[in-house]
């Protein structure tokens, strides 16, 4: 069976997870020794439609890129449901959604659709009332299980951190499993958070990030000992993809003028490792059991699979 969030935060005095949007950076991930996995909405919004994050991502595109991701790996994944997708009533149907795609838990934030990046000017928030009736109906739509509800709130850029606090307080009478105060402005910020809850603060971290994000980066030691329980990096994968591929095209344009073409191993990984990540051989033995070995003979003249 895999694990849940739930269970993580239970035998962990703080998770990590990096923020992932395909399979590949999920499979990446899982094989780097994380135990929970958390998608990015930007990721996702921006790898599959190339589009900003501003709201345009439906929850059905969220939901089967999800399902996909549950699919690729085996460890609890964590969802961005970015603003539920609606209203008090629409999200229970949302989260059904995500609960069927396998994921362990979501989060759903409090500000006014079309949302924005967290860090990004220009955000509004819905009344608090609004949030706890979002939070008690996803609540009703998970009961009975382990799946976990985030109330993630973005009120400290609009009501400061004196409102943030009360709308923590109102989120966990709500039902909510864990608060996420996005663009966190430091230290205090977050203790205030943790003093005022008695479930789980999840932080986001921009590490990886070059341009300044609203939240300080704060070593992993020093989030622990602010009494966070969970640690999200969910820009770094997809700014370092973006890196790597930026320089492999700049070297590929420059090879187009030159005569001859020289490898450049240094910027790709070999294609073992793709097989090997992607799980080729689990086919290939697949093929192995249940193809006429007449057939395998034909598509690899050597009779048997080695």
């Amino acid at each position: 069976m895999r694990r849940t969030v739930r269970a993580l935060l239970e035998e962990n005095d703080i998770i990590v997870s990096p923020g992932v949007y395909d399979g590949y950076s999920a499979r990446l991930a899982e094989r780097a020794g994380f135990s929970l996995l958390s998608t990015t909405g930007a990721g996702l919004v921006n790898s599959r439609l190339g589009l900003p994050d501003v709201g345009i991502f439906s929850m059905r595109d969220n939901s089967e890129a999800c399902r996909a991701i549950v699919d690729a790996t085996s460890v609890p994944i964590s969802a961005d449901a970015e603003t539920g997708y609606g209203n008090a009533a629409t999200v229970h149907y949302v989260v059904e959604a995500f609960v069927r795609a396998g994921v362990s838990a979501v989060s759903i934030e409090d500000q006014v659709s079309p949302k924005r990046c967290g860090h990004v000017a220009g955000k509004q928030v819905i009344d608090t009332e609004e949030m706890v009736g979002k939070i008690r109906s996803a609540k009703s739509a998970s009961s009975g299980s382990d799946f976990m509800i985030i109330a993630r709130t973005d009120a400290i850029a609009i009501e400061g951190i004196e409102g943030a606090v009360k709308r923590a307080k109102a989120y966990e009478a709500a039902g909510a499993d864990a608060i996420f105060p996005d663009a966190v402005r430091g230290h205090e910020d977050i203790e205030r958070i943790v003093a005022a809850v008695k479930i789980p603060v999840r932080i986001n971290m921009g590490f990886g990030i070059r341009t300044r994000a609203t939240t300080p980066l704060m070593s992993i030691q020093s989030l622990r000992s602010l009494g966070v329980r969970w640690v999200s990096l969910s820009r770094l994968l997809p700014a370092a993809a973006i890196h790597g591929m930026q320089q492999a095209l700049h070297v590929m344009r420059e090879a187009i003028e030159q005569k001859d073409m020289v490898e450049r191993p240094d910027l790709v990984v070999d294609m073992e490792t793709i097989t090997d990540l992607m799980g080729y051989s689990r086919y290939l033995d697949i093929e192995k059991r249940f193809l006429p070995d007449e057939e395998i003979d034909r598509k690899y003249k050597l009779g048997t699979i080695s």
